[in-house]
């Protein structure tokens, strides 16, 4: 007979910095808005003022709160959150390397969502989705084909934006900044639309990049990026 074993109970700073990210989350506390003091989550949860001290050093180093001295807590705004998250601009990568970057609308609609993507981004079937298709060009050479889908809760003037002037990238982390990324990357063959855009073969390795982003629990968008193998380089540093 198997035995069941219950999770061990977390340590009480845990508890307390648990609490209050689920909150701040469910946004409870705006950006910017005063937070309970120090005082009042040791008598809440009757631990000591180190335990809480813990708890919101480590609030303070995910960049979710903001500590005065002398004033208190307050929740972070999120733009800050975002930056954390790096999600880069092509346009400032391309411009990075002094090379040009120029982007070429070929999809800017409002659509219905289906069940999968209605699932994706948290909306209700059938509900109204923005769909952006776009090819940003380094150096009039094709690099990626953006295809986006944007919930237009978080972003409503989304398909007023001249997309060859900003990426929706920077415009949407101006509009909707980001409380939590998910990620897919993997090695996969363009369909035969992303080979047309890109000008490349069907067969031809493509980088493909899923991410979507969510800002306290509500979908933002959900984007398929396809680089060609050729002409994509993930690069990085590490030092311990």
């Amino acid at each position: 007979m198997a035995i069941k074993t219950s999770p061990a109970p977390l340590p009480p700073y845990a508890r307390v910095k648990q609490y209050l990210k689920r909150e701040l989350a469910r946004g409870r506390w705006t950006p910017g808005t005063l937070m309970p003091s120090e005082a009042e989550l040791v008598q809440r949860f009757s631990v000591s003022r180190m335990t809480v001290n813990r708890a919101l050093r480590e609030l303070q180093s995910e960049g979710l709160v903001d500590r005065v001295q002398g004033s208190g807590t307050y929740a972070a705004q999120l733009h800050g959150v975002s930056s954390r998250l790096t999600i880069r601009d092509l346009h400032e990568e391309i411009g990075a390397r002094g090379h040009e970057h120029r982007a070429v609308v070929h999809l800017k609609q409002a659509e219905r969502a289906t069940a999968e993507l209605a699932h994706q981004l948290g909306m209700a079937e059938g509900a109204k989705v923005f769909h952006t298709r776009i090819v940003h060009l380094d150096n009039g050479v094709p690099l990626q084909c953006e295809d986006r889908y944007v919930n237009p809760a978080c972003a409503p003037g989304y398909l007023g934006v001249d997309f060859e002037q900003t990426t929706p990238t920077n415009y949407l982390r101006t509009v909707a900044p980001t409380w939590e990324a998910h990620y897919a990357i993997e090695a996969s063959p363009p369909t035969a639309e992303e080979a047309r855009l890109l000008g490349i073969r069907r067969d031809e390795a493509c980088l493909v990049i899923v991410r979507r982003t969510e800002s306290r629990g509500v979908g933002i968008t959900l984007a398929r990026l396809v680089h060609p193998g050729s002409r994509y380089l993930i690069e990085g540093h590490f030092k311990p």
